[in-house]
């Protein structure tokens, strides 16, 4: 049995404090799951960073949705050490580089067993990294601030502060004035029909109310009587001498009570109920001439402002207070309905029917329902819109061709988003094989709707322009991913954390994956200007100049099956050899990353108390049905979003002075991956940039070595015309890129200047592109 022996050699607390550093990334994890707390060094086996090394403090960060866990798990790396007798004073002798030959194990937090298997596949080669949990945490889990995001507004709590914040100015220039206008105009018609004067009593006070109804509650009457004799929430109970032998009596004689109480014990005092009485303003004639006269119209107008402040998604308070007004406050009996101003002398919470402090809150951008992000959310409304206009009017009658674009290409968005979360559910609820096999499938299917549309689209339309466009495109999307995804990760985590670590061995398998794959997709292009026929168009003669006797302005390389002395025959073959060569060396590397080698992302998941995650009670947002289903109808509606991309972008390319190629490699090519980049950016920000590394790595080699082989494969079976033969931008721009970001990859730190580096040169690409000419075909 092995003796733990924790303390430290003061010579060696500056080499843990270095090392500890080293895959931050790999053990950094969501704070809204984690908090970290030291826990003894042991000699034998095991270093475990706590919050006490200073280049952690990015890692303990937490987000407000943290701070209801009691629960801490430390970074804890397993050390191998080499040769015999090596003592742990000797790690020293081996620097950065033997620190990531050491480490094997990586441990991040997880409450139940689905979270364990998402958690984990973020860290699998081949898997799209997702940060959203696809179970739903218990709301009394959560803190303070996010619980509020959930809340009905119906509890009345003490009043901290001022109301009078800019959101709630903004407001009232927003919302309050008209609505309280409105409330003004129905007040007259009201009290002339006589019978409907306490309606027009109530339009007043809901007209004050709604101009600025911060600070104030709106409750039943009769309900501040009942509830002043009963205990209030969240009240401290302040015990008088003369309720001392109740209290003994309660927690028992003196021997057996404890010496100190930490809080005082309240009373419950058993209140009767009174006796309820049926409403009877349901059979007053003046409930219909409201229901009739004025109900409706405030209906719309409560429903106009929950809409539009739905759709602000930092101001939902508001469509929640017009909700509840427009089915609670507005059915009730008029005389029932009480305002009040909260005075900050209230300690206690209690609950009323409606009561607002502030009409903004920046929280708001992780309001989820049923597990779907807030965002994604509201933009699915248009996913329908553009579908039906853009089937419905093929005249462009009551929408141009240009915005039928835009709607489109926008559309994309949230359909990639969930098409993500119905990967991210099944996998994390199925095994491997099936996880596997659902990331392969559906995890390419954004983009792939996009070229084979934009191919078919070409083909009817007997033009050769669609082709470059899907070219450029892919080569949009690989750019983005090599230079801008993981450049602008560095810079925003970079700024927060000053330097970030990752490991550099799985780096390492991404970096020569994508060097296969540039290698294998533009084999075809230099083996066409190798051996390829240079054809010259536009040629003039300049007379009296024997030097120079033609000027030609088109010159192309000629790959026409119509001489056979050209060169398609041979590209041919070489482009099918290719085409199983790349998933091939795909399919070696997830044998690698997650068979063989599989210690180089060896992740062990802990339950937050040492142990192994666990089932668990748990709700799964989307079931593995559900998510299969809204994979199928979020792929139909994706074929159809991008069928009306290419079918109406013809404009932008006829009449647009913007480079065809700038249009494909920026909106085309970055559009879909929208989702993708705000996860590597969240993982960035939680000290996490090996995943965030990872997203941009994943996508590349996706698009080189599944995505072009699919086109291969497609073209085989319809022919539309596709050839693996790319312009000389596309060329040297991705070798570029590709030899730029192994170079910043090599020492396995980056921080935000090296991002930079990367995002400017992303931006010089992007001005060569919007500087060049349009392919000859468009």
């Amino acid at each position: 049995m092995s003796h733990e022996k924790c303390s430290l050699m003061p010579g060696d607390t500056e080499n843990l404090r270095t090392r500890s550093a080293v895959d931050t990334s790999e053990n950094a994890v969501d704070p809204e799951q984690q908090h970290w707390v030291p826990r003894r060094q042991c000699q034998t086996d095991r270093l475990c960073v706590g919050p006490h090394h200073p280049e952690l403090g990015g890692a303990e960060s937490t987000s407000p949705d943290a701070s209801a866990h009691n629960f801490y798990t430390p970074k804890c790396f397993l050390t191998v050490y080499r040769g015999h007798g090596t003592s742990p004073s000797t790690l020293s002798r081996y620097g950065e580089e033997g620190w990531h030959e050491g480490t094997t194990k990586t441990t991040i937090r997880a409450e139940n067993e689905v979270e364990a298997h998402r958690e984990a596949n973020n860290y699998k080669f081949g898997f799209r990294k997702w940060k959203g949990n696809v179970t739903e945490k218990p709301i009394e889990d959560r803190s303070d601030i996010i619980k509020a995001l959930y809340s009905d507004l119906s509890v009345v709590k003490p009043l901290e502060g001022s109301v009078i914040t800019f959101g709630n100015i903004i407001y009232v220039l927003l919302f309050g004035w008209w609505i309280s206008l409105i409330y003004c105009l129905i007040c007259p018609v009201m009290f002339l029909t006589i019978c409907g004067a306490p309606y027009g009593k109530l339009c007043l006070k809901m007209a004050w109310y709604f101009i600025w109804p911060f600070g104030k509650s709106i409750e039943k009457a009769g309900e501040m009587a009942k509830r002043a004799i009963v205990k209030p929430l969240k009240c401290e109970v302040i015990p008088e001498e003369r309720d001392s032998e109740v209290i003994k009596n309660l927690v028992g004689d003196k021997e057996s009570s404890p010496l100190l109480m930490s809080s005082p014990i309240p009373v419950e005092i058993p209140v009767p109920e009174p006796a309820t009485t049926t409403s009877k303003h349901w059979c007053r004639i003046s409930t219909y001439v409201w229901l009739l006269l004025g109900y409706p119209i405030l209906a719309v107008v409560h429903s106009l402002a929950c809409v539009l402040s739905w759709l602000l998604v930092f101001t939902i308070p508001v469509a929640k207070m017009n909700a509840r007004t427009m089915t609670i406050v507005l059915l009730m009996a008029p005389e029932d309905v009480q305002i009040h101003r909260i005075e900050k002398t209230s300690v206690c919470e209690s609950r009323n029917i409606l009561c607002c402090y502030k009409a903004f809150n920046v929280y708001y951008y992780k309001y989820t329902v049923q597990g779907i992000n807030i965002f994604a959310l509201n933009l699915l409304p248009l996913v329908f819109i553009t579908v039906i206009m853009g089937y419905t009017d093929r005249k462009h009658k009551f929408c141009s061709a240009e915005t039928k674009f835009a709607t489109a290409i926008t559309s994309i968005i949230p359909l990639s988003y969930y098409i993500g979360m119905g990967i991210a559910s099944i996998s994390a609820q199925s095994n491997f094989a099936v996880g596997a096999v659902v990331n392969a499938t559906f995890g390419s299917i954004t983009e792939m709707t996009f070229y084979i549309t934009a191919l078919l689209q070409g083909h009817n339309a007997g033009t050769k322009c669609y082709e470059e466009i899907v070219k450029a495109a892919l080569t949009g999307t690989l750019l983005g991913c090599i230079l801008f995804v993981p450049g602008i990760c560095m810079i925003i985590g970079g700024i927060k954390h000053r330097e970030q670590r990752f490991n550099s061995r799985s780096a390492g398998v991404s970096s020569a994956l994508l060097f296969i794959s540039v290698g294998g997709i533009f084999a075809p292009t230099l083996f066409s200007k190798t051996f390829g026929n240079l054809v010259c168009g536009s040629c003039t003669n300049i007379p009296g100049n024997g030097s120079v006797p033609f000027i030609c302005k088109d010159c192309h390389y000629e790959t026409s099956p119509a001489d056979p002395q050209l060169i398609l025959p041979h590209i041919e073959p070489l482009v099918y050899t290719i085409a199983v060569l790349l998933p091939a060396a795909y399919l070696i590397g997830l044998i690698f990353t997650l068979k063989t080698h599989s210690h180089i992302y060896d992740i062990h998941i802990s339950d937050g108390h040492g142990g192994h995650a666990h089932g668990g009670h748990h709700v799964v947002h989307w079931s593995r049905a559900r998510a299969l289903g809204v994979l199928i109808v979020a792929t139909i509606l994706m074929a159809c979003c991008a069928d009306l991309t290419t079918e109406n972008i013809e404009p932008m390319l006829t009449h647009s002075s913007i480079s065809v190629y700038f249009i494909s490699v920026t909106v085309l090519a970055m559009v879909p991956e929208l989702p993708e980049i705000v996860n590597g950016i969240q993982f960035a920000l939680q000290n996490n940039i090996s995943l965030s590394l990872e997203v941009g790595s994943c996508i590349a080699v996706q698009v080189c070595m599944i995505q072009i082989p699919l086109l291969i494969l497609f073209n085989a079976f319809y022919d539309v015309g596709f050839v693996l033969v790319f312009s000389d931008i596309h060329l040297w721009a991705s070798i570029f890129s590709v030899i730029l970001v192994n170079y910043i990859f090599m020492d396995g730190k980056c921080d935000y200047f090296q991002g930079t580096a990367l995002v400017v040169v992303y931006l010089i690409l992007l001005a060569l592109y919007f500087f060049a000419p349009s392919p000859r075909s468009c």
